[in-house]
Parts: structure tokens; sequence; C-alpha cells
């Protein structure tokens, strides 16, 4: 058999994958998107089985299909969301090959080489679009936690009952953190908390949703004037990797409020004993304050560009004295069984082969279009603008890189 040629590749069939197959139909170009997984539904599929979507879901707007459904204020639950994404690959008619997993790439006659586990095929374009949760990020320290100590991270945790009995240490506070520390809470566990350098945002403002005030200002912002930050605007290219806010209703100080314990950094294990940094009280006041600082200026200049009279939220800071956090725990005494670790993804571009990557792992690019002519990149962390990587914000960056595409040839 002869080596399959596809015009244009695209390396993953989630979010990214599939806006950008809607876009490249409607541009007229024949493409094909694989994927490793059995299923449909992307990285979604290890999410934890209460798992709930912060964004509501009238901000689901994916290419072609908009929020038609009876519940736009709802957060979508984790198999609603694969369900969600499985119809629209149905909807777009999208190329789809499962249990393909692409394991190399070269640059060959004026286009590229693509290998497989099961082989290989010639394609004029391709698109990396295996999105921004690659590989689990667990910090150099678990590894001093003793074997007698459960330790997962939170793309395996799916339920407090696959956890053995006894308190559970669960670190990070980003929104995964902080939901799993609340529903081990719910489930009547003793937790404790490790604080992150996570920030934190209400569900709504001025009596709208948060996510009504993100998506006008990114769709109508520049029309009025407003800068949208994209990242030429962050302060290093590290902060591309900065975890999403959790919501206030399951911050640090509020599992603190429902009987948690919070630490500061993991600093290490010696024997049973943990070490914690005292660094809760700041980053808890942090988290609390970055809204203030960041959102509420943008928001109130919008509401007041458009003549939107609405009543003024009180600040998100001045809840009350920041909760102390404790610098050392002793995993016997207090019981500890079990560690979650809501640390976060690194990127894995490993399996590529090109010399594109910095240090971060992170192809270089410019608004998706890489230093190797015909290669591109989507879905990733901040490659425009902040929502980049997630549902609302991957289709306009999708619609750009196809416009590229056509204007190369």
């Amino acid at each position: 058999m002869g080596t399959e040629t596809v015009d244009t590749l695209v390396v993953g069939a989630g979010q990214a994958g599939l806006a950008t197959s809607y876009w490249l139909s409607q541009a007229g170009i024949v493409h094909l998107l694989v994927d490793r997984r059995e299923a449909l539904g992307g990285a979604w599929q290890d999410r934890w089985d209460s798992f709930r979507l912060v964004t509501p879901n009238f901000a689901l707007q994916l290419p072609g299909m908009p929020y038609e459904g009876p519940e736009p204020d709802a957060l979508s639950s984790r198999d609603a969301v694969i369900e969600l994404f499985r119809g629209y690959a149905g909807r777009i008619a999208a190329p789809v090959r499962l249990a393909t997993e692409v394991t190399g790439v070269e640059v060959a006659n004026g286009g590229f080489l693509v290998h497989t586990r099961d082989a290989s095929m010639v394609a004029h374009r391709v698109v990396l679009a295996t999105g921004p949760f690659q590989v689990p990020s667990v910090p150099a320290a678990a590894a001093g936690f003793p074997e007698s100590v459960r330790q997962l991270h939170s793309n395996d945790y799916r339920h407090p009952g696959q956890l053995p009995e006894g308190a559970v240490l669960v670190v990070g506070t980003g929104q995964s953190g902080t939901q799993i520390a609340s529903e081990l809470l719910s489930a009547g566990r003793r937790v404790h908390v490790a604080v992150s350098s996570c920030t934190g945002a209400p569900r709504s403002y001025r009596g709208r949703n948060l996510y009504w005030w993100l998506m006008q200002v990114l769709l109508r912002g520049p029309e009025l004037g407003m800068q949208v930050p994209t990242v030429d605007d962050l302060p290093t290219p590290a902060a591309r990797f900065e975890c999403h806010p959790h919501l206030f209703e399951d911050s640090p100080r509020r599992l603190a409020e429902r009987g948690a314990v919070l630490h500061g950094k993991v600093l290490g294990v010696d024997g049973s004993r943990v070490g914690f940094g005292d660094d809760v009280a700041r980053k808890v006041a942090f988290a609390e304050a970055d809204f203030d600082v960041r959102f509420r200026p943008i928001f109130d200049a919008y509401a007041a560009a458009i003549g939107l009279e609405l009543p003024q939220d009180p600040p998100a800071t001045g809840l009350g004295p920041v909760p102390e956090g404790e610098t050392g725990l002793d995993m016997d005494a207090e019981g500890i069984a079990a560690v979650v670790w809501a640390t976060g993804y690194r990127l894995d571009f490993s399996w590529l082969g090109l010399p594109i990557l910095d240090e971060w792992d992170y192809p270089l690019h410019r608004r998706g279009v890489t230093v190797q002519p015909g290669l591109y990149a989507i879905g990733l962390p901040w490659l425009h603008t902040e929502p980049s990587a997630v549902i609302p914000g991957v289709g306009a960056d999708a619609a750009h890189l196809v416009e590229r595409m056509v204007a190369t040839g």
C-alpha cells in the first residue's frame, strides 16, 4: 500500500481541532483530523465524575453552533461537555480518524511526512491541536511521600470513594483543586489544602454573569477603543501558563470556613512530616484582590462606554481576616491517607521532532503560525489572547489560522 496523502492534517480532535475543521471546511480545504483517543471528547474525558465547567452554557460558542439549549446560565457536567463535542463533530461532518497516535513529524518535499503508530502519511500542512492538557505535572516533592500515602493527579481522580479512608491533602487551588477539595469536604472527609498562586473570580458581577462581561469586552471592546490584552502584553513568557481562576464560592477562604486546613507551598517531606511555606495569607489576599485590580476597571469602563447602568458590587477584598496557614503537617497524626495533586499540566511536543520549541516546550509562533512554514498551532494557552485555550475563544483563533492558510496557499 502507498503512503496516504492529505492536504491538511490536524493532530487532535478536541475543541481546537474541531473548530479548525469547521473553518477548513468553510474554506474548501480538504483535511483530516487524527486523535490518539478511542472516542471523541478530548481531555474532558479525563475529568472527575462530578466535574462542571465554570463557563456557563451561553458562552459555549462553537463556530457554526451557538448554544441553543434551555439552560443558558447553567454549568455543564463532564458528560454533557463530552456529548457537546461529539454532537458538534457530527454536525460539521468533521473527518475524524480515532485511535491514531502521531509519533513523529518530518519536513519532506515541501510538506511533511507524518508518522503514526501504524502507518505514515504525507501532508501539505500540519496543525498542532493537542490542547493545553497534555501531560499531568507533579512537583518533585511527590517523590518524598511514603508509599502508605496514595498519590494521584487530578487527571486520574474520579470521586471520593476512589481514595482510601482518612484525611486528604489537596495540592493546588486552581479550578480543579478547589472543586475537588469542596467535593471531599461535602463527602465528610478531613481536608488539608496547599494553597497555590491561582487567582479567583466571582460567578457574576453587577448582576451579569462573569462570562457575559468577558465575551462582551472580547467581542466589542476593540470597537469601543478598549484594548484586549494579547500575549504581547504579558510580563514574561512564563505567564502564559498561569492557572485559570477559581470561583470565589470554592475559594481557599470558603474552604477554610467549611473546615479545610490551609497550608502554603509544599516544600518537602521528611518521613511522615510535610513542610509548607508561610505564604498562605499572601496567596489568599492576592487571589481575592486580583479581580478588583485586573477585571473590575475593564468591566466598569465597558459599562460606561455603552451607557449600561447597573448597581455596583462591593470590592472582592475586605472579606475579613485572611486565614492563617500551618507550615507543618504530621501525616501519621492527622491520618493523611491520600494526596491529590491538582497541579496542572505541561506541554509535551517531544514527539514532534522539529526544532521549533522554546524552553517551555511551546511552539515558536506568531498567532498560531509557527516558524516552520506549513506548520500551525491552535488551542494553546495565550496563543493570542487569554481565552485562546478555552471554548469561547478558540473559534476566533481557528478562523484567523485558516485565513492565513488561504492567504499563503
